[in-house]
């Protein structure tokens, strides 16, 4: 698509065009989503960009400017940005920066400061930046914390008036998402509805290609990390006036398109995460919908004692997390066994089949080994044919009221000779053959799928280094999907 456009403009430069001209022709000629520069020997002083669909971000500075897809790639240069509008054109020089709408008319956009930092752009010490970003969620968790739980409570004021005024208008909850950031939605149903409050999960790809019944009082939810995701942002786009009480997003990129055409937002503050497979994006994702699941459940009659233990859940979790990343010598002994497999199972119940999903999309990203999750409950309707002993099934063990439940099943895999994974609480007893546990402790069970997620993090980080894959950068995937 993109030489074809390169042949247009060209076409276009032929007839006469100057260059802007010419790419203000070529945009009125073309359809879809896109983001283009475009420059000309005979023409070396200047750039012409123009997006539609796909973001582009101009960055500032002092006698020079710059252009990126994304502001993370020019923190290191620059802290100011200007953000085009859809159908925008803007010719850039050495020294300033015209804008011109869809109409031609030139305007002028807002320059906006960045709070995004550069430190998190090195990786430091470690050896890829997905292994940083793994061991930063301890932090960036308290941070997503911060100022938004105090003394036993939430301090809903954090969130902003937009945000408290949706929360009182809603009944129910639409939540739409692609990746892992579905994945965080799928768990944030079994949050919601704890506590009452119905709740649809849908991948955006598909919630913006078909018909849709908007529910009384429903609040329409958007998760992503990027805020630039495609899907997402056409299905947001899609449901102006379509009779929700309105459009809030869960993002970690405060400038993004996602936070600036929502109504209200609430950030992650993950900081830069630079490894396309996402692990502390996931992690304070979920942290920012407990604590919605938290002010909802406070609008239905949420006790000041059952708020205080849940708070407390949250508190405990940045040093939960700390506590089994030292347990990563005993992961990375589990890859040794784990790497020469060409297939995975992942198996969960309740709250952790999202957790499974999520670990097994880990996999498949940065291995290249095929894996698929499955509710445990479901290994006799098909899944169960392929276990053997080459088949690895991976499996978290929380002391919940499911435990027995999911030890029958793995009783399952342990008689085809299944070779096990295990996370368990260290109150759990596994008395199985094949298996490889290791166990965690001092889980709370409000949060214990946050923290299950983290070793099946580590067991793909480190499958993949005995593979020698390209961790950071696998093959065939981008970090932030902005085209179809």
């Amino acid at each position: 698509d993109t030489e074809v456009v390169a042949h247009l403009l060209a076409s276009r430069l032929d007839e006469g065009l100057d260059l802007l001209k010419a790419v203000q022709k070529v945009r009125e000629e073309i359809t879809g989503a896109y983001a283009l520069a475009a420059a000309s020997p005979a023409d070396k002083e200047r750039i012409v960009v123009t997006r539609e669909g796909s973001p582009l971000v101009i960055g500032l500075c002092a006698g020079e400017n710059f252009i990126a897809s994304d502001v993370a790639a020019l923190l290191t240069i620059t802290q100011r940005f200007i953000f085009l509008e859809e159908g925008d054109i803007a010719e850039i020089r050495r020294d300033n920066v015209t804008i011109y709408d869809k109409s031609g008319t030139e305007v002028k956009r807002p320059v906006q400061e960045s709070r995004m930092s550069a430190c998190n752009v090195d990786k430091g010490s470690f050896r890829h930046y997905m292994l940083k970003e793994i061991h930063e969620q301890p932090g960036v968790i308290a941070e997503t914390l911060e100022g938004r739980i105090h003394d036993g409570r939430l301090l809903e004021e954090s969130f902003g008036h937009a945000v408290s005024e949706l929360l009182d208008q809603t009944g129910q909850v639409q939540i739409v998402a692609c990746g892992t950031s579905y994945h965080a939605g799928l768990l944030a149903k079994y949050w919601l509805e704890e506590i009452g409050v119905p709740c649809q999960v849908e991948t955006a790809s598909e919630f913006r290609y078909r018909k849709t019944v908007v529910g009384d009082k429903a609040l329409f939810l958007t998760i992503s990390q990027s805020g630039e995701t495609a899907d997402t942002l056409a299905a947001l786009r899609g449901t102006k006036g379509a009779g929700y009480v309105g459009s809030l997003c869960v993002c970690n990129v405060p400038e993004s398109s996602l936070v600036r055409e929502s109504d209200a937002c609430l950030m992650t503050r993950a900081g830069t995460e630079i490894g396309v497979a996402s692990t502390k994006a996931f992690t304070t994702q979920l942290v920012v919908l407990r604590l919605l699941m938290l002010a909802l459940a406070k609008r239905r009659g949420l006790s000041e004692a059952a708020e205080q233990a849940l708070v407390q859940e949250l508190h405990a979790l940045p040093r939960q997390i700390e506590v089994v990343l030292t347990s990563n010598k005993d992961i990375e002994a589990m890859a040794d066994n784990f790497a020469h497999k060409r297939n995975a199972l992942y198996l969960g119940r309740g709250p952790f089949y999202p957790v499974a999903l999520e670990g097994a999309l880990k996999l498949k990203e940065i291995s290249y080994i095929h894996a698929e999750a499955y509710p445990a409950g479901e290994l006799k309707h098909g899944p169960l044919a392929l276990v053997d002993a080459e088949m690895p099934v991976v499996c978290a063990l929380p002391d919940d009221p499911l435990l027995e439940k999911v030890l029958s099943n793995l009783q399952e895999v342990q008689a085809r000779d299944g070779d096990l994974f295990l996370f368990s609480d260290q109150s759990v007893s596994v008395d199985l053959n094949h298996a490889h546990n290791l166990t965690l402790a001092d889980i709370n069970p409000g949060t214990a799928p946050i923290v299950y997620s983290v070793p099946l993090q580590l067991l793909a980080y480190y499958v993949a280094v005995r593979k020698g894959t390209d961790i950071d950068q696998p093959r065939n995937l981008a970090k932030s999907v902005t085209v179809e």
